[in-house]
């Protein structure tokens, strides 16, 4: 645990997670591949180079796409997260830094903007939109119309290194 976790700083958590036991650590280039490989036209983020952001990979929503934009924009989501990820060979360790940040949407068609709120650190949020419509028997009832939750893809971005043998680090500190 950091010197943060151990004095009890309010809203700090590090979150760590090792291999399970008897996994044995692949090479980096293989984690890279697992981790590129989680890409694909079903899932709303990516994992793309980091290199730009000064990192390996970087893990973020897609929201410049117009078919994922306008999800985002209908369900009127107003924040978005990025994991900043950088491989440490020696240790097997990833160690991210997941930033999220306000979004605003206006305008017809929506575009977005980043508003003013942002934090840095391993975090959670979610979103859920509920419409009432009729059932099947006639009543009034709530049903789930829409869900974001950034486990959705902090999760698989996770366990595709603990997968590989590796230790996944959030981190808080910029300078990875």
């Amino acid at each position: 645990m950091s010197l943060l976790g151990l004095l009890g700083v309010p809203g700090f958590r590090e979150e760590v997670q090792h291999p399970a036991e008897g996994v044995h650590p692949r090479p980096a280039g293989e984690v890279r591949t697992a981790l590129l490989g989680l890409n694909g036209p079903d899932v709303p983020w990516a994992v793309r180079d980091g290199a730009p952001e000064g990192a390996d990979l970087l893990a973020e929503w897609r929201l410049s796409e117009p078919a994922v934009r306008h999800l985002f924009s209908q369900s009127q989501l107003n924040r978005a997260l990025t994991i900043r990820m950088r491989f440490y060979p020696e240790e097997r360790e990833v160690r991210a830094i997941e930033e999220q940040w306000e979004v605003i949407w206006y305008g017809d068609p929506p575009r977005m903007r980043t508003g003013h709120q942002a934090s840095r650190g391993p975090g959670w949020s979610w979103s859920k939109k509920w419409t009432l419509e009729r059932g099947p028997d006639g009543r009034r009832r709530w049903q789930e119309s829409f869900r974001f939750s950034s486990a959705d893809m902090k999760r698989p971005v996770r366990e595709a290194v603990v997968a590989q043998g590796w230790t996944w680090r959030s981190l808080l500190s910029k300078g990875f």
